[in-house]
């Protein structure tokens, strides 16, 4: 879907403030219930390894600046300029310490070894060859542990019948889940509308896994 720099500058200006999604509350609470169980319930307990999420499609910031809040190194990617300046404001020096930005396209942009790679609804927005190019760098990028969070479109969904999209039936979704076990996963099927007031139906699927092989 190709939108102009006025549409962008809209929607950071009505996300920026919104909480982080699901998907990465959940991904932050997983690690930490690890760490705490590592930890033990000693009065001493270890420093915890500072862990690095990539934030695909970032916009705004909503979920990077909540990995930052937790803790992480954040590595944020966005093709606009803007949703990276927005965040970087956002975020401002504390968080930002932990922030590094990059301007990169989605199908081609480098994914090192992370922790984890968060994908909130940014993947349907790539063709099914790139997308499917791009879900082999992610698991590239994921070592046994780590995890990934992210919202997809399903088959239903009415950016379906757009081929430079891509909206897979759920089952096909799980299908690429291969050697993850799936911690969370939640499907839905309403009318509904975008951050800008757009009616839209919507087919989402959500959903946090840990790598294990």
């Amino acid at each position: 879907m190709s939108v102009d720099s006025d549409y962008w500058a809209r929607y950071y200006e009505v996300t920026v403030e919104r909480p982080a999604w699901e998907t990465v509350r959940v991904a932050i609470d997983r690690f930490k219930a690890e760490d705490d169980a590592a930890a033990g319930s000693g009065l001493e307990r270890r420093p915890r390894r500072e862990r690095l999420a990539v934030d695909l499609g970032c916009g705004a910031g909503r979920d990077a600046r909540e990995l930052l809040r937790a803790g992480w190194r954040v590595l944020a990617v966005d093709r606009e300029p803007a949703a990276l300046q927005v965040l970087a404001a956002a975020a401002g020096p504390m968080l930002g310490a932990r922030l590094e930005t990059r301007v990169g396209d989605l199908a081609t942009v480098e994914i090192p070894p992370c922790d984890l790679v968060n994908a909130s609804l940014c993947l349907p927005f790539l063709a099914p060859e790139p997308y499917a190019a791009t879900w082999r760098r992610i698991v590239s990028a994921l070592k046994p542990g780590s995890r990934f969070a992210a919202m997809l479109f399903g088959d239903r969904d009415e950016s379906a019948a757009d081929g430079t999209m891509t909206c897979q039936p759920p089952e096909r979704i799980e299908a690429d889940f291969e050697g993850f076990d799936i911690e969370y996963w939640r499907a839905k099927e309403e009318d509904s509308q975008t951050a800008l007031g757009e009616p839209r139906h919507l087919h989402l699927i959500e959903v946090v896994a840990r790598k294990v092989r």
